[in-house]
């Protein structure tokens, strides 16, 4: 039986959120899609969802219904995860997925807290910074999908929802869980729906997460899941596993490395693989059929497979982006790259690979 039950709006969010929780000591298990049968057993089962950039209507019904799930398995409390950019547009689906998740568990409010000061993602009054920028000038204002113009984040889910949302300040989170605990009480009885928590350390998340220990639903990035283990703990319900709870086989075979996201992150990381490791890019405005695509980069792969892991990538800087998807339209462009990669990484798997790394939600 679960004691925390996760939807992730995304598989590298899924996955990242679990090596979250296998730190803080609990065991994960990730499954992907809304699950047909019986759950596996692990303290944290993570459903790992397509519903970041799917339409609104089909978000909330994938959601609710791995939220059914995880409930009916005995989850304890519910954590919707998303990005630490906070990925969303002014229609969705960080609001209404989190609406219809307020509704169905009947808790009429939840935190919103998508921090994670290790990777450079902090909260301050209520601003989503990356690195030492605002969020919208931190290159994400030209995302592909979910283009962010605004780092307010009481204004973008504020425009997300029809209910209200309040803050609590980086004064009040220095004070610790028992104050920060006030302050969302104090909200809640305002009738605000949420809260948008600040966060610029590891200790403020784990704070949070304390204040949170009682909320039926959290909402955020992985970050704000580091302090749900303890809770769990001191309630006597997660027993100390030291290290065992990370413990995995050892896997043979060769390596990949499989690169979708656009940011410039991901485009810097691609530039100094070029140094080291062979790189394919895949050109979707020359090839813009999925199938050949794959085929091409799966031929290229054939003889470099071996000790030296592969890197495939349909990541490209903005103005590529924005011309594929002028020629194709914004949702066939995303969707033949992602088919061509679903297919890359199976023929990659058919030919001897079992380590893929993989960048880019989608």
């Amino acid at each position: 039986m679960p004691l925390l039950g996760c939807i992730a709006d995304d598989f590298t969010g899924a996955t990242d959120l679990a090596n979250t929780l296998v730190k803080g000591g609990m065991t994960a298990v990730q499954v992907i899609g809304v699950p047909t049968g019986p759950l596996p057993e692990a303290d944290a089962i993570i459903i790992a969802l397509k519903s970041r950039t799917a339409p609104v209507a089909q978000a909330v019904e994938h959601s609710l219904a791995a939220c059914e799930a995880l409930l009916a398995a005995g989850a304890r409390q519910i954590f919707f995860k998303y990005c630490s950019t906070f990925d969303s547009t002014d229609e969705g689906n960080i609001g209404p997925v989190a609406d219809a998740l307020v509704k169905r568990l009947d808790c009429g409010f939840a935190l919103a807290n998508p921090a994670f000061p290790t990777n450079g993602r902090t909260v301050y009054q209520g601003h989503l910074f990356v690195g030492s920028n605002l969020l919208n000038e931190s290159g994400m204002e030209n995302h592909p999908l979910t283009p962010m113009r605004d780092a307010n984040l009481v204004r973008v889910l504020g425009r997300q929802t029809d209910g209200a949302v309040g803050l609590v300040p980086f004064a009040v989170v220095e004070q610790g869980a028992a104050a920060i605990r006030r302050a969302m009480t104090a909200l809640k009885e305002s009738g605000r729906r949420y809260a948008i928590v600040d966060a610029v350390t590891d200790a403020h998340l784990l704070a949070i997460g304390e204040a949170a220990e009682h909320h039926a639903l959290i909402t955020g990035g992985s970050g704000v899941a580091m302090g749900l283990p303890a809770n769990f703990r001191r309630a006597g319900l997660l027993p100390e596993r030291g290290d065992s709870a990370a413990a995995l086989p050892p896997m043979c075979g060769h390596a990949a490395v499989l690169a979708g996201s656009c940011s410039r992150a991901t485009l810097g990381q691609i530039g100094l693989a070029r140094d080291h490791l062979p790189v394919l890019e895949l050109d979707p405005m020359a090839t813009p059929d999925a199938r050949a695509l794959a085929a091409q980069a799966l031929n290229w792969a054939e003889g470099r497979l071996g000790d030296t892991p592969v890197v495939i990538a349909a990541s490209a800087p903005p103005e590529k982006v924005a011309a594929l998807q002028a020629r194709l339209g914004r949702e066939a462009a995303g969707a033949l790259v992602e088919q061509a990669l679903a297919t890359i990484a199976e023929g990659l798997v058919a030919r001897g690979v079992r380590r893929l790394v993989v960048a880019g939600g989608e």
